[in-house]
């Protein structure tokens, strides 16, 4: 009699039909997590690399201090022209961003010549000042010639 027919179910289906009830309704014996530590430290998500839709910025800059930036101008007083006939140094006003090795480079870029020491000083009225002592294989006063600062 097709009226009295009871339907069976096998593992699979019985399995498929709960967890589908479970999708429906909701289940609602999640396991609560015990915490061990007084402090929440919040969990590490995933981190996704930058696609970005274009460039933000179309050429790069180049850098902003460059040797003719680094080196405002030599110093022709008579203390600094002392220092070029008996101490072997050039002195030089450069930019107060400006540090001893960005000095260093400026100076072998532009006059190509080695520096022994470079001392650095901030003048009361703002502008940094560096003596650059040359090594012993350069004169200073003939540096200072070619460059035309005597």
């Amino acid at each position: 009699d097709d009226s009295t027919f009871q339907f069976t179910m096998s593992g699979k289906a019985a399995k498929a039909s709960t967890t589908a009830k479970k999708v429906r309704m909701g289940s609602h014996n999640k396991p609560v997590a015990i915490r061990k530590k007084v402090h929440f430290y919040r969990p590490k998500t995933l981190e996704r690399l930058r696609k970005p839709k274009y460039q933000r910025k179309a050429v790069q800059s180049l850098p902003k201090m460059d040797k003719y930036r680094i080196l405002k101008f030599p110093l022709t007083t008579e203390s600094a022209m002392k220092k070029i006939e008996d101490n072997n140094t050039l002195v030089f006003i450069v930019d107060t961003r400006a540090n001893k090795r960005n000095i260093r480079e400026a100076v072998k870029g532009m006059y190509d010549i080695e520096c022994l020491k470079i001392n650095t000083l901030i003048r009361p009225d703002g502008q940094k000042k560096a003596y650059v002592r040359l090594t012993a294989d350069y004169d200073a006063l003939d540096v200072a010639n070619r460059v035309g600062i005597i």
